[in-house]
């Protein structure tokens, strides 16, 4: 049996051989049906999952999606509004504030914060439960009165007009996003705060003052647009991180994403699922990067192509 694998996947020839057979596969002659290849969306079979890996990224990514279209909000433009008071209430007890706050949310362990989480508003409250969603729910979406237009479950419950769905998906979503943004608010407040005062000690920045404008005016028309280069880099590593599944916080609150996969998979040892997930976040990072070149034309005109 060994010598069967060994022969069926080639590990007996060269190393360049066998890497060319996993990008491309095998061909049949017989039939001329080809087998296997990464780059022919092969990433192989998910022991863990039991079913193929892009299978078990195409089922598991949606929920993934779905929490990142929820959490993107409240972790980007809160972070970004935290650090711009920050900077321009400079040495202020809101300065102070908010730096204690930076300070406590990146030392703070993404698994404590969760757990306390779980304490809090599930075991003395009863308030926001984890998992995806409740019993009576998932009986509603897995018969046919349900359609799934999207596979994202907050939207196709909103499309089907069942609110009470999307409200019960919410609230199990509710305390993961919530980690998110806790942790992620320190790092964006950090990196606001410094752009900010940065952008706020140039000359322009000064005319703009001497002319006559109203503060208001000059933080948020002339000073924050300038700020947000370095802010657009780190708000798309953000969101690179959340579609590729934030491992510790999907499996804190069992929540059934890819990253929650990927961490069974890991677990257990299956490296052709651990593989294959970082293969897709590989992609995912390489798009990402691209939208936010793109990006910083839309922030800053001087980047654009003449």
């Amino acid at each position: 049996m060994v010598e069967g694998v060994i022969k069926k996947y080639k590990l007996d020839r060269p190393l360049y051989e066998q890497y060319w057979t996993w990008l491309v596969g095998t061909v049949d002659v017989g039939s001329g049906e080809r087998h296997g290849g990464i780059l022919f969306g092969d990433f192989g079979y998910s022991r863990t999952g039991s079913q193929p890996v892009a299978e078990l990224i195409k089922n598991r990514f949606p929920n993934t999606l779905d929490l990142t279209i929820w959490a993107v909000a409240p972790v980007i433009l809160v972070g970004i509004w935290l650090g711009v008071q920050a900077a321009v209430h400079q040495n202020t007890i809101i300065d102070q504030a908010g730096r204690i706050f930076s300070i406590v949310g990146t030392s703070f362990p993404t698994f404590v914060f969760g757990l306390l989480m779980l304490m809090f508003f599930y075991v003395k409250l009863g308030w926001f439960p984890p998992g995806r969603m409740s019993d009576w729910a998932s009986v509603i979406v897995r018969t046919n009165e349900f359609h799934s237009y999207t596979t994202l479950l907050t939207i196709d419950a909103l499309l089907n007009g069942r609110f009470d769905i999307f409200l019960d998906a919410l609230r199990h979503m509710f305390m993961p996003i919530l980690t998110l943004s806790y942790i992620s608010w320190a790092t964006f407040l950090r990196v606001t705060r410094s752009s900010m005062l940065e952008t706020l000690r140039m000359e322009y920045v000064v005319t703009a003052r001497a002319k006559g404008l109203t503060e208001h005016d000059v933080i948020f028309k002339h000073a924050q647009p300038n700020a947000m280069i370095s802010v657009v880099t780190l708000a798309g590593f953000s969101v690179v991180s959340l579609l590729g599944g934030v491992v510790i916080t999907e499996t804190v609150f069992n929540y059934p994403g890819i990253g929650q996969a990927a961490a069974s998979a890991a677990a257990q040892l299956d490296v052709i699922t651990v593989l294959g997930f970082a293969l897709f976040n590989g992609f995912i990072l390489i798009v990402s990067n691209l939208v936010v070149d793109v990006l910083y034309a839309v922030v800053d005109p001087r980047v654009r192509l003449s």
